[in-house]
């Protein structure tokens, strides 16, 4: 029931912590009001709140309470906005903090610019990083000088067990014919066959003979390429080694090694590839992967991969060479890995000279 109205002024109400402004003072009590917001000053504490004084003049300047004790032990409560950013300030603060990406961890993120740098020099995204890979074969290597090499009977059964397991290995690399092998195998130079085969997918379809590949030009290649390492200094060899195909053979991949390696972009291991898997020549291209496998192994240690090739080409029987560097290949790309070999599921663990081996 609504109270009834009286002819004098209620008294004073104390103003909440919550900043809105105190009811007027009457004139009759202006004289207890400074006594009144002394006592207040102190802080007032009921309950777990803290009444604050009320302003004795709306126009009056606002008085400075006391450092009291009490004040000091109670602060005033916070408004919603402030009560909101404490709570999500405590939230933060008990959230676990998000792991850095693998790359910043192992310390192997590019320097800043680097990506930008890379890129302009025509390296594909990611090329400019370190590769722990180089610093595992260069480990092999060392162990190569050490070991004591495979005897003819310990290569005769490692290959006689590759040969049950897979008669038949294949390459990775997509062809069509020894033109498109060839330029597969030379774009595959600092990049994995993966990535070769999405690449050349669309540029064999675009040019699949040199004639064709030459029309197209360097910024035509460049542009089927460009997630390639080294794409730029590709594509001008692949433009340049179709017109010497064309000038000097008549567009026909010659099956001939010198021949090969006078090509642009064309080294040993190119051309023993090409001889081996679109001409069917016992030669054997020693890539990365061979390398590490000779030496780790203790098949055939040699300083630098001509040495590897050379001592291969000895000791390895006549009826196995045809198909020995794919099997090796495809051994160190999947099993005797760089980082991680996989040496309980090798199938020549008990042959293997690495003392590393974790069986």
């Amino acid at each position: 029931m609504p109270r009834k109205t009286t002819g004098s002024a209620p008294p004073p109400v104390p103003a909440k912590a919550t900043g809105r402004k105190a009811a007027p003072v009457a004139p009759s009590d202006q004289k207890e009001a400074p006594a009144k917001a002394a006592k207040a000053g102190a802080g007032k504490e009921t309950g777990a709140r803290t009444v604050m004084p009320a302003k004795a003049n709306a126009g009056a300047p606002k008085a400075t309470a006391p450092k009291t004790g009490a004040s000091l032990a109670s602060p005033a409560p916070a408004t919603k906005a402030t009560a909101k950013a404490v709570s999500s300030t405590k939230a933060a603060s008990t959230t676990k903090p998000r792991k850095a990406p693998a790359s910043t961890r192992s310390g192997l993120a590019p320097p800043k610019g680097l990506k930008a740098k890379a890129e302009a020099a025509g390296l594909a995204p990611g090329a400019a990083k370190p590769r722990r890979r180089a610093v595992a074969n260069a480990a092999a290597a060392v162990h190569g000088r050490t070991v004591t090499p495979w005897s003819d009977d310990d290569i005769f059964e490692a290959f006689s067990r590759f040969e049950r397991l897979n008669p038949e290995p294949k390459g990775e690399l997509e062809y069509h014919d020894p033109f498109t092998l060839l330029v597969a195998v030379v774009l595959s130079a600092q990049a994995t066959d993966v990535g070769v085969n999405k690449a050349t997918r669309g540029l064999f379809a675009a040019a699949p003979t040199p004639k064709a590949m030459f029309a197209l030009g360097e910024e035509g290649v460049a542009q089927f390429i460009r997630t390639l390492g080294l794409y730029r200094g590709k594509a001008k060899n692949v433009v340049e080694l179709s017109r010497l195909l064309l000038e000097k053979h008549d567009g026909v991949v010659p099956p001939d090694r010198e021949a090969l390696e006078a090509l642009p972009g064309v080294g040993r291991k190119t051309a023993n590839v090409v001889l081996n898997i679109a001409f069917g020549l016992p030669t054997i291209a020693v890539d990365t992967h061979l390398f590490r496998v000779a030496n780790r192994t203790g098949l055939a240690p040699g300083a630098t991969p001509l040495d590897v090739e050379l001592a291969l080409e000895k000791r390895i029987p006549d009826r196995f060479k045809l198909h020995a560097h794919h099997w090796l290949i495809l051994h160190g790309r999947y099993i005797c890995k760089a980082l991680r070999p996989d040496c309980p599921i090798c199938p020549i663990n008990d042959l293997c000279r690495w003392p590393d081996k974790p069986i």
